[in-house]
């Protein structure tokens, strides 16, 4: 739960393998903590105000507990606080965290979509990912990029696991999926992506990473957007999305609660509107849950609109 000392490695290890090992000390102790037997972490992240009460965590950790045989996974999910109230909290209420004391920037607030501190986040999260990868660890990330008030934005009701194309490299969210479009081709969202480790993806977020100064101002999905085609055919990495009739979002979803693992309070902006749409999602699925199944078998189930969100973006169907 707390970041373990950490002492200088052999001299044999090369600059960057030790620069990694010095910004995220501690994580090779964490992760055999953590892990599956296959090696899988699930990874979301918090600050302070995401931790608070009734906000986003505990929005995030109930429904794990609400879901269908999920509960077993809390004790593979890694919350990486991004400031120190955020990992007080969270050690209250979840005993894997770890406090990501990376960057110079204060994340206890929110910062605006695009600002200066947010693009500092969102990069050395993707450098925290490629550490993972490099430790010998696959993960499942829950993330987003609408604003800096957002992460563990999501809420669970099944195992998503098997729903993860066993060839893919890369599992990645759809904010419009249409399975006759080629898999590129449909508009990828890294709010929710799971990676194996091998050399293809390690050599896959080095590249990733480097892309950013080709594209600079640009946050980490919108280079991945970028380059996606050339991770394909130059790493040979396999890139899959993911349909959102299993894991939905506020940009598209599917009133089918026999199916659905993930809702992801996408194409929305604000905590607190977040919280409000994520908890009518949260009481529909207990509602659901509570029929009988002869009252499920009459169908007629929608999920509660969110119009909070879809409103603080002036969402308008693809």
């Amino acid at each position: 739960m707390i970041n373990e000392p950490f002492d200088r490695p052999s001299l044999t290890i090369g600059p960057d393998e030790w620069a990694m090992q010095v910004i995220f000390k501690g994580l090779p102790e964490l992760l055999p903590r953590v892990a599956m037997e296959d090696r899988t972490v699930i990874i979301t992240s918090v600050n302070e105000a995401w931790a608070q009460p009734g906000s986003l965590l505990d929005l995030y950790l109930d429904s794990f507990r609400n879901g269908v045989d999920i509960a077993h996974l809390l004790n593979h999910l890694l919350v990486v606080a991004l400031d120190a109230r955020g990992f007080e909290r969270c050690k209250a209420v979840h005993p894997h965290c770890y406090f990501l004391n990376a960057t110079s920037v204060d994340m206890s607030s929110a910062k605006p979509f695009m600002s200066p501190d947010y693009l500092e986040l969102v990069w050395t999260k993707l450098t925290f990912q490629q550490r993972v990868l490099e430790l010998g660890y696959n993960f499942l990330f829950t993330n987003n990029r609408w604003s800096m008030d957002q992460d563990c934005d999501m809420v669970w009701f099944r195992n998503p696991f098997r729903h993860f194309p066993v060839y893919a490299d890369m599992s990645c969210s759809s904010d419009d999926f249409k399975p006759s479009r080629a898999p590129l081709d449909n508009p990828l969202n890294t709010g929710l992506y799971y990676m194996k480790s091998t050399n293809r993806t390690i050599q896959m977020m080095r590249y990733w990473r480097a892309a950013r100064e080709r594209f600079p101002g640009q946050h980490d999905q919108a280079v991945f957007v970028n380059i996606r085609h050339e991770l394909v055919s130059k790493l040979q990495v396999k890139i899959e999305p993911l349909e959102t009739v299993y894991f939905g979002g506020f940009c598209e979803y599917h009133d089918d609660p026999e199916k659905v693992c993930t809702i992801h309070a996408c194409c929305c902006i604000g905590l607190d509107t977040k919280v409000h749409d994520l908890k009518d999602v949260a009481a529909d699925w207990k509602n659901y849950t509570s029929l009988t199944p002869e009252q499920r078998q009459k169908g007629g189930f929608k999920w509660s609109y969110p119009t909070r969100c879809r409103n603080s973006i002036g969402w308008r169907r693809p």
